[in-house]
């Protein structure tokens, strides 16, 4: 056993006794000199039997972690080795082994597990890349450690090895049962990248559905016989990473990391969800030794309580006080404000809302994100109701944040078709629009054309006499519009641009469409002509060509036949007021 107090190897001194497993003792140690803490495992002749012939794997192991370099691995610092004790010196890692918050909170939102899913797909990809390649072949939410940054380290190379190509199969077969694919236990030639592309394809179901692949029925089934509410697209990723055939699982963690970027857009669901959204240009302290992980449990901090907790009400957010439940939690997030927007905004997908006649948020939705700004009520230590000020401390702690939420709202109420409340909906748009500026240029736009919308509307309710004033808006309105067009003219292909472009093409023929009466007037008083109206619907149209069909064929068409409408309403519009096509 190592005295504390001590010093090893000149440089590392003892500060205490950290943790014990069956063959190990681990230390926190300071290397004084750099400042530093480190952990040391110490394996001792008298503590295990063949000693030798560990000792010997740790070397390899070691050696073999020594040459890798990549933020979601352990640093080996140091070896050192005598006739009796094997020391090996690691960074002191901070976080928690995903199979605790598996134990703590159950499964975890799908929204997390990608985003990890993603990390470890990287990390799994680089080690695919050594020469020779190295398989990891024991990935399992024990391995994979939850750091309070939100980033993971992977530990415990025991069962690594180097894959050679002339090799017909493993020499040893190793792995965790329920996690580990077929070709671990022999009979299915040699493990190669495939098989830790099953084994992480299990982890992820096991952290989005709580079950353990190694407990009864020990089975990966598709994820949402377990939870409905869960992704298609996830589920496709997960079915193919565990296909018992390695042929038939994604070839590479390129492959799959492709998919998980792009998990979204494999969803059934997703061209419904396109409809509804505007996706414009828009993110305890354990010492972990990896070889036979010893991990030493710590309590959680309470950032990370508060962080898991938030995780999970919003995970399973169903109501407007869930979200505000969410939000109250942690304000300095912006998760739960953005997915409060889709929630209300997308409310009516029941309803099958066509393209066209999206109505947007109703005045009650309107109140429950214009409520943010007043404050949430919650209860204090004492019981008491106090108003937290969430848009304030957003602001305060998250600036960048704060502008991405005021940027989703100002879309919330300005993007809608709704003209119970117009005044109420561009003032709240305009308001909105101007907090994110700065930030986004297309907000600019968007809240020069509420503001114009605004006094279009003012003057409506007023006098004959202002209608020179009228024509001036209506002027500056088609500037407005005119400039959007020309912006979106510039994006590209991705569904995001698509889903950017196709929104906003059918809100600018909203536009034109509900104010055909004052843009006919301008044309009759020589502020506007028919041409340009006209032009501008057929560039749009003809804009709807490059999106892509296999997502957006019905909303093409529906926009498509919109902008068909809106030119017949010019057409007799016109000709009603005498104005002439010209």
């Amino acid at each position: 056993m190592l005295k504390i107090g001590s010093i090893i190897d000149g440089k590392y001194k003892i500060l205490n006794k950290v943790g014990q497993g069956g063959m190990s003792v681990v230390y926190l140690a300071m290397n004084e000199k750099a400042n530093k803490q480190w952990a040391i495992k110490e394996v001792r002749k008298d503590g295990v039997k063949d000693f030798e012939l560990i000792k010997q794997g740790l070397i390899v192991e070691t050696d073999m972690l020594k040459k890798l370099s990549h933020p979601s691995l352990p640093s080996i610092v140091d070896v050192i080795e005598d006739d009796n004790t094997f020391l090996i010196v690691m960074d002191y890692i901070q976080g928690n082994p995903l199979s605790k918050t598996l134990e703590e909170y159950g499964a975890q939102s799908q929204e997390n597990v990608v985003e990890w899913a993603k990390q470890l797909c990287d990390v799994l990809g680089y080690l695919h890349s050594r020469k020779p390649p190295i398989i990891y072949r024991d990935m399992k939410p024990a391995n994979v450690m939850l750091k309070p940054d939100g980033s993971i380290t992977l530990i415990d190379f025991g069962t690594a090895r180097e894959y050679k190509s002339k090799n017909i199969a493993d020499t040893t077969c190793l792995g965790t049962i329920g996690y580990a694919a077929p070709e671990q236990f022999g009979g299915m030639g040699q493990t190669d990248a495939r098989t830790d592309i099953y084994c992480l394809g299990a982890t992820l179901y096991h952290l989005v559905t709580g079950m353990n692949p190694c407990e009864p029925p020990y089975e990966i089934k598709p994820i949402r016989q377990i939870n409905p509410a869960l992704s298609n697209g996830l589920e496709k990723i997960i079915m193919k990473c565990t296909q018992r055939d390695p042929d038939a699982r994604y070839q590479s963690c390129a492959e799959l990391m492709y998919d998980l970027e792009h998990f979204d857009e494999m969803d059934n669901t997703y061209r419904r969800k396109m409809k509804f959204r505007l996706g414009i240009f828009i993110t305890s302290v354990i010492l972990t030794i990896g070889f036979g992980c010893v991990a030493i449990w710590g309590n959680a901090s309470a950032e990370n309580i508060k962080s898991k907790n938030y995780s999970y009400i919003l995970s399973n957010a169903k109501s407007l006080d869930d979200y505000y439940n969410a939000i109250l939690t942690d304000p300095s997030k912006t998760d739960a404000y953005i997915e409060l927007v889709n929630y209300l905004r997308t409310d009516t997908l029941t309803k099958e809302v066509q393209i066209p006649n999206l109505q947007g948020l109703t005045k009650e939705e309107a109140d429950g994100l214009n409520q943010l700004q007043a404050g949430l009520d919650r209860k204090n230590s004492n019981g008491y109701s106090e108003t937290v000020n969430v848009l304030e401390e957003l602001k305060e702690k998250n600036y960048d944040g704060y502008i991405d939420v005021c940027y989703e709202f100002g879309n919330a109420f300005l993007f809608s078709s709704d003209t119970t409340n117009d005044r109420e909906r561009y003032v709240n748009a305009s308001k909105w629009f101007s907090e994110a500026k700065n930030k986004y240029e297309m907000a600019s736009i968007f809240c020069d054309i509420a503001s114009c919308l605004q006094l279009i509307d003012q003057n409506h309710q007023s006098t004959m006499v202002q209608k020179g004033k009228e024509l001036q808006e209506y002027k500056n309105l088609w500037d407005k519009l005119t400039k959007l067009e020309s912006k979106i003219n510039g994006l590209g292909k991705t569904p995001e641009e698509s889903d950017t472009k196709i929104n906003v093409i059918n809100s600018i023929t909203n536009i034109i469409y509900n104010n055909a009466n004052g843009f006919v007037n301008a044309i009759k008083n020589n502020g506007l002509s028919y041409n340009d109206i006209n032009t501008l619907l057929n560039d749009m149209n003809s804009s709807l060509v490059d999106i892509d069909d296999s997502i957006y064929k019905e909303q093409k068409q529906q926009v498509s036949a919109m902008i068909s409408d809106t030119m017949e309403k010019y057409k007799i519009t016109s000709a009603e007021k005498g104005s002439g096509n010209e």
